[in-house]
């Protein structure tokens, strides 16, 4: 027997199933007091404090205010991210002298935890919006990097014969061929890379910001409002999801036209 793919209902039914599933199991944690009240509200207690905080300034800000200015730091660490690493990663792929170049440097930096930045940027931009970018640009940097360098190593060789054949120039041969037949490794890598991204911009927030959804988490823990920091969770958590249910209908979408789905 072969499982068929769910349904949209069948799928939604499901994921309101296990989402009921963990409310139940958080609500008995919290009325037997397993752990104490004060650090495990109930649901309807954090989405009574999430219902506030709407409108009701914390820190400074009320929650979509705090949640606006973290997706602008986001979105500008990811698109510098973009602009940086995919031409970078694509003419790594083409031009063997760079990548030889380039590729000691970016593989050790690669594995240096976007976190592991914040004291330079704590140091060189304190808590202005460059220190947070940095650590944004961090993390989504190498996935950009990395699928738009395979996209173009793993490109067809009969395409590439072909415009030198043709005597087609460098540039020429990387944006009429090697850039769409990069595509969808480029969609996939800025998939990967706005996750990162926005993992990252949490990381940054808590430390090195003076507003944004991760600053309100550290001045809510300083003050011990357990339901104002889980407020602060559900929001990154919806946002984050959000984010990724539109470039992945993004990059279905592209798929599709280039008849890869």
């Amino acid at each position: 027997m072969t499982d068929r793919p769910l349904s949209f209902r069948e799928t939604f039914a499901w994921s309101l199933v296990g989402l009921a599933v963990f409310c139940g199991i958080w609500m008995l944690l919290s009325a037997f007091r397993v752990v104490p009240r004060e650090f495990l509200p109930t649901p309807l207690e954090v989405i009574s404090r999430s219902i506030t905080l709407l409108t009701t300034p914390f820190a400074g800000a009320t929650l979509p205010q705090h949640l606006a200015a973290s997706v602008m730091r986001y979105f500008y660490g990811l698109i510098l991210a973009a602009i940086v690493g995919l031409p970078l990663g694509l003419l790594m792929g083409w031009f063997g002298v760079l990548d030889d170049i380039l590729s000691p440097i970016f593989e050790a930096l690669r594995f240096i935890a976007p976190i592991a930045w914040v004291p330079f940027a704590a140091l060189w931009f304190g808590t202005g919006i460059g220190g947070p970018v940095m650590i944004i640009f961090a993390g989504a940097f190498p996935p950009c990097l990395i699928n738009a360098y395979r996209g173009a190593r793993f490109i067809d060789p009969r395409l590439i014969e072909a415009s030198r054949m043709l005597g087609t120039g460098h540039v020429r041969t990387i944006l009429e061929i090697l850039l769409p037949a990069s595509v969808p490794s480029i969609v996939a890598g800025l998939r990967v890379a706005a996750g990162l991204g926005w993992q990252s911009l949490v990381g940054a927030e808590l430390i090195v910001a003076a507003n944004g959804v991760g600053f309100m988490m550290v001045q809510a823990q300083a003050n011990v409002s357990t339901t104002t920091v889980m407020s602060g969770m559900i929001a990154i958590g919806v946002a984050g999801m959000l984010i990724d249910v539109v470039l992945r209908q993004g990059e279905a979408l592209i798929l599709r036209r280039r008849g890869l789905a």
